[in-house]
């Protein structure tokens, strides 16, 4: 089940026996008796076999495209918008240098949900102290709530652009009231169909970037040659983009999906869900690769785009995306305008819903509430009145005078400091036998994942220092 068939899938085509099933039982559910090993092993076999042929493709292209779009936010985009405007294409490295850490960290999010048959604060929950758990559940609600109002934010102010008559904050509101609606009564087949053309609006940034007409030498230069400055203007852009790039909210709502696309498959019963096959990882890994790729593609023309245009004309600052789309109107014409402010719209709708609807799962299992997307909301009450709650909040972020395009920045830097230690305990996990049994990383998985986790320290310790200084 991709990421919008996880946030809209209650109504989906699946079976109505598997729903009913589903709908009766919480993400960490133990069977009512006990079984013995050779049932056990008889039904894992059974219950493992991953899809093939065309139904293998269709899934890679929901999880590979929305997965990687749901990294590509508003958040992500204001603040890539925001780097490229203020540094140029010098910025251009970090795009290929993030891209095998957003690998590493997405899949062993993943292996985590597949082989534990838990979400990940579930996992936290249920091999840590408390004194642990909470202070990373606090980071981690606070980082997808503000992320979340700024995302909305940044969505109406883009539509403010292309319906400039509408007041901001009318705009915010029924943008706020649609996706909760969507969340709540939204057919599956329509929505995942909707959304898998909702991520293929990213490629709106490739021809932005083309239509502004980037000079070769500096680009390639800035590609391939790393620029690092030891201020706090330009750490405190690095964090921030090094924080959007590998936002907690990704790796917490990849473990919940893998999860949650098990219970759609039947495997309702933690003791089912346990364990997985070569097979099985060696999917998820082509998925994540796939939609890491294009989420990183994207990452790389949004910069290239307000680099060339803003950049080469002084325009360093960016305080609206209004501002944003407007300024590159003059640089690379009319449709370029229109093209930035249509993508940043087209995947508000679809990642806001992860990042509420990944809060309320986070949440959820720290507490021990019955949760799930294939139960109703009143058999979950908590589950989605937090929803409702993380999506309210968000909502009123917009009312405080705030900016829209400065929170998305400063978003993208707190989700840098939550991002670290939440980072290490997935390293320590997926590393312990006790929760991952003969899954647990090699020695490239770890060397990736550990340089991974030592480049966001480094990256975080950074920006601190300059702030002391």
């Amino acid at each position: 089940m991709d990421q919008a068939a996880a946030v809209f899938g209650r109504k989906s085509a699946i079976p109505v026996a598997i729903l009913q099933r589903t709908a009766r039982c919480s993400l960490g559910v133990t069977p009512a008796r006990a079984m013995s090993q050779s049932e056990i092993g008889r039904l894992s076999q059974e219950t493992k076999t991953p899809p093939h042929g065309r139904r293998r493709v269709l899934r890679t292209l929901g999880l590979g495209l929305v997965t990687g779009a749901a990294d590509d936010d508003c958040s992500a985009i204001g603040t890539y918008a925001a780097a490229g405007a203020k540094f140029g294409p010098s910025f251009l490295w970090t795009a290929p240098v993030t891209f095998p850490m957003m690998c590493s960290v997405v899949y062993l999010s993943a292996k985590l949900g597949q082989v534990s048959g838990r979400g990940l604060f579930h996992v936290i929950r249920d091999y840590y102290p408390r004194w642990l758990l909470y202070p990373l559940l606090i980071g981690v609600l606070i980082g997808n709530t503000i992320e979340a109002g700024a995302d909305l934010g940044g969505m109406a102010a883009a539509m403010n652009v292309l319906v400039p008559a509408v007041p901001f904050h009318a705009i915010v509101v029924g943008v706020a009231l649609a996706i909760l609606a969507l969340q709540i009564w939204g057919s599956y087949t329509l929505i995942r169909n909707v959304f898998r053309w909702l991520a293929l609006s990213l490629v709106a940034y490739i021809a932005a970037a083309l239509l502004a007409k980037p000079e070769l030498v500096p680009v390639i230069k800035g590609t391939l040659i790393p620029t690092l400055r030891f201020d706090k203007e330009f750490l405190s852009m690095l964090v921030a983009v090094i924080g959007t790039t590998l936002s907690a909210y990704l790796y917490t709502w990849q473990s919940n999906e893998e999860v949650e696309e098990q219970i759609a498959m039947g495997r309702t019963h933690l003791w089912q869900r346990k364990g997985a096959t070569e097979r099985e990882l060696s999917h998820t890994r082509r998925d994540v690769i796939l939609g890491m790729f294009f989420s990183n593609l994207i990452m790389y023309f949004i910069i290239l785009a307000t680099a060339s245009t803003l950049y080469q004309a002084g325009h360093s600052e960016i305080d609206t995306a209004a501002q944003a789309a407007a300024a590159l109107e003059p640089f690379a014409g009319k449709a370029a305008a229109l093209l930035f402010a249509i993508g940043i719209v087209a995947v508000g709708f679809l990642a806001v819903p992860v990042m509420t609807t990944g809060a309320a799962y986070d949440l959820a299992q720290a507490a021990g509430w019955r949760h799930g997307l294939g139960m109703k909301p009143r058999e979950a009450k908590h589950f989605y009145a937090a929803i409702v709650g993380f999506t309210v909040l968000g909502l009123g972020l917009n009312f405080f005078g705030m900016n829209p395009m400065k929170m998305l920045v400063w978003s993208g830097i707190i989700q840098g400091f939550s991002t670290p230690p939440l980072m290490l305990l997935i390293m320590l996990m997926t590393n312990r036998r006790d929760i991952m049994g003969k899954r647990v990383n090699g020695r490239a998985g770890n060397l990736l994942g550990w340089l991974t986790t030592a480049a966001v320290f480094a990256a975080t310790a950074g920006l601190v220092v300059t702030w002391l200084m």
